[in-house]
């Protein structure tokens, strides 16, 4: 919906969508901008009528264009009052919208123009990689430790003429950093760039780094700048991205507290499990400060920058927002918790 968004009338809307037995579920709990000339309102059906981020009634005109509501452009206020809304009414939204994370343009993306470095040096798990893009619309192709070229991880955007790319190389070439099939176990990733769709493909060696484009170097084939990619296909593409360091970051994997394969990546490791708190992580923190205080151990729970601190009959604790990873006070001693990988028998 929201990387192709569409709109309908508001009479064809109702028919196919609000009053359809089993895709009604899930448009009543979504919410629903309607349009008509320059007066937009924004609502939520309820189950008997239309009503507004304050829970107050909203009468759509008949002949009102609807399409689906984003964050984005959004004030904060409005935003969290819809937040609110939701949770007071206890309802699940078939997938995240009110609580959806908003990637807008930086002043470092606006100097470097074309691309973004914002996931840029991480290291990921390539195969865990390859099966969330993939599941995402994504074309992710495992890179191999051979003599060929590989195009970057990508995604066609028909509806914007573009075509997105997130640039990774293979990353280890010894005993222990490649699958059975000679596929690089892990990759480390570089910037994220836009395309025209008809722009000839990009590509880099397995495991040597740089990409080149296979074809002229032409306007045509030159990256779009990010300040004219849509506002809202930016910060989808780059939720997108977040997502997939999110899950498949070796920094989320606590058996790598040593740095990994003779220590390489333990700074990098550190940086990952306590650094700065990504989107994702923010949405967290924001969603966490409201459920918390409604919990039994909210008298020991509290907030601090990025961390999440629980006052135990031991120590205290600080959970990082964003890794989930633990330090102990008042050392900051990392707490390790590796999960049992097999279950005992009964």
């Amino acid at each position: 919906f929201y990387l192709a968004p569409r709109t309908w009338k508001f009479a064809a809307w109702k028919e196919r969508y609000l009053d359809h037995p089993l895709v009604g579920r899930l448009a009543e709990a979504l919410i629903w901008r309607f349009r008509v000339g320059k007066n937009v309102s924004k609502g939520l059906w309820d189950g008997r009528q239309f009503v507004d981020a304050k829970g107050k009634p909203l009468r759509p005109a008949a002949g009102a264009e609807v399409e689906l509501w984003h964050p984005l452009g959004e004030k904060q206020p409005e935003v969290a009052t819809w937040r609110r809304l939701l949770l007071e009414r206890e309802l699940t939204q078939p997938f995240k919208q009110a609580h959806r994370e908003v990637y807008v343009l930086t002043e470092a993306e606006r100097r470097t123009g074309t691309y973004s470095n914002r996931f840029a040096a991480h290291i990921l798990r390539q195969h865990q990689l390859n099966a969330l893009a993939t599941s995402r619309g994504w074309k992710a192709p495992l890179r191999l430790m051979v003599d060929d070229a590989y195009p970057p991880v990508h995604r066609e955007l028909p509806a914007a003429n573009l075509r997105a790319e997130y640039w990774v190389d293979g990353s280890g070439e010894g005993d222990g950093e490649l699958a059975s099939s000679g596929a690089f176990l892990r990759v480390a990733t570089d910037q994220v760039r836009f395309y025209r769709l008809a722009a000839a493909e990009n590509e880099a060696h397995a495991y040597h780094a740089g990409y080149r484009s296979t074809g002229r170097n032409t306007p045509a084939n030159r990256p779009v700048r990010l300040d004219r990619v849509p506002p809202l296909v930016l910060s989808e593409i780059l939720r997108d991205v977040d997502l997939f360091v999110g899950v498949a970051s070796v920094g989320n994997d606590p058996t790598w507290f040593d740095g990994g394969p003779d220590g390489r990546f333990i700074e990098y490791w550190q940086r990952y499990s306590f650094g700065e708190l990504t989107a994702t992580a923010q949405t967290r923190k924001a969603l966490l400060e409201v459920l918390v205080p409604k919990l039994k151990i909210a008298s020991v729970c509290s907030f601090l920058d990025r961390f999440l601190v629980v006052k135990g009959q031991l120590r205290t604790y600080k959970i990082h927002l964003g890794s989930g990873n633990i330090l102990m006070e008042p050392n900051e001693q990392y707490l390790c918790i590796v999960p049992q990988q097999t279950a005992k028998a009964p």
